[in-house]
């Protein structure tokens, strides 16, 4: 099997000078400190409009690394950055958490943006990207989650959620832009996936443009891949994700007192993940994936399987994809090896993704060895050119 030198940091790096590779070590050590990163973003949130060198330190530090701009336009740096390193780009308008119609109806025409500037150049831009919770009420999706009856303002309400979702997979559809429908908290998921395979049945005929995201960390995610293989006459879009809510949704099960809807540990997460990457390579032909994950021995059993089933490193229904501003030693690597290789470029008002970046700082500080293998490699680049 081809096995990928993910330590290759030459390769891994190129797009980085040496102060950018400095600047990014400052600040994955600074995920180092707990206090930081618990009171740090819910303080800066609470500043950000009146301290004026908040948001400059913010958009100069966390922004920098994992952001592409406030806008289309300030990505076009990052789109054509990745480019040469043969990675594609995945606009995501990073805007959470809102309550007001204004502001979904908004969010809904930002995203329908995306998909118009992916389908000027689909070899550059290969996918778009939205979160349900972008474009309505996370009470309200819970509500109608649960089954609950809905009053006439909240089944008025769900309608413009379901008019949006559905205005931005027909968009997808009529520009022949692939487009993710990101996977959420558990409590919220059966609705979006009930949207999405719906609009997977509606614009799904002749190729996958509509594809749901897997949380592998939930348990029965195989089980659920193979269901809908049965169930299911169109093409199917994947994108095989870990999972990004794991201690909210314990703590939220516990608290309910209901089983937890996570794998009990991280082997079983392992195992989850790459089943369900098996499963879609053996039905490769019905279905397309997108591998996001920033774990190596995935990315690299990904590999093996091609290989196994004899499939092309660029087979077109077959990506891997990473979040911006981590694991450039697994996008750059791929990449320069001949898979197929995108990243999620997030961008949006600074303020209004500080959840975003605030989820980064956990995650990297949370996941056991993610800013110690940053760093290392980092250090490992710079020692290298200056030996």
């Amino acid at each position: 099997m081809p096995q990928i030198d993910f330590n290759n940091t030459q390769v891994a790096f190129a797009h980085k000078t040496d102060a950018e590779l400095k600047k990014a070590a400052l600040l994955f050590k600074s995920f180092n400190y707990p206090w930081l990163i618990k009171y740090g973003p819910g303080l800066a949130a609470s500043v950000i409009n009146f301290l004026p060198p908040v948001k400059s330190l913010i958009r100069n530090t966390l922004f920098a690394q994992f952001c592409g701009g406030e806008n289309i336009k300030d990505c076009e740096k990052a789109i054509v950055a990745l480019t040469k390193g043969k990675i594609g780009t995945i606009l995501d308008y990073s805007v959470e958490g809102e309550e007001s119609e204004s502001v979904f109806d908004y969010t809904c025409k930002e995203i329908i943006d995306t998909i118009h500037k992916a389908a000027t150049n689909q070899k550059d831009i290969p996918f778009s990207v939205f979160k349900t919770t972008g474009i309505g009420r996370m009470d309200l999706l819970t509500k109608v989650n649960a089954g609950e009856a809905l009053s006439e303002t909240e089944t008025a309400e769900f309608a413009k959620v379901r008019a949006r979702f559905d205005s931005i997979c027909q968009a997808a559809y009529d520009n022949n832009v692939r487009l993710f429908v990101d996977a959420e908290d558990s409590w919220i998921q059966d609705i979006i996936d009930s949207m999405t395979y719906e609009a997977m049945e509606r614009f799904n005929k002749e190729k996958a443009i509509i594809f749901n995201t897997i949380q592998c960390y939930r348990t029965g995610r195989i089980a659920h891949i193979q269901e809908k293989l049965d169930s299911m006459s169109c093409f199917l879009g994947f994108k095989l994700v870990r999972g990004a809510y794991m201690e909210k949704e314990r703590a939220r099960a516990a608290e309910k007192k209901y089983p937890s809807p996570i794998n009990p540990d991280k082997a079983a997460t392992d195992a989850e993940y790459d089943g369900a990457l098996e499963l879609c390579v053996k039905h490769i032909a019905k279905v397309c994936i997108c591998a996001g994950t920033h774990n190596e021995n995935s990315s690299q059993k990904l590999c093996d399987l091609m290989e196994q089933y004899q499939l092309p490193k660029d087979h077109p229904h077959i990506f891997f994809a990473q979040l911006l501003g981590m694991s450039d030693h697994i996008s750059y690597n791929l990449a320069n090896a001949g898979y197929n290789v995108a990243k999620y470029v997030p961008y949006g008002p600074v303020k209004a993704v500080l959840p975003y970046l605030s989820r980064r700082a956990v995650e990297n500080s949370s996941v056991q060895g993610q800013v110690g293998r940053e760093l290392n490699l980092i250090n490992t680049e710079l020692k290298r050119r200056h030996k």
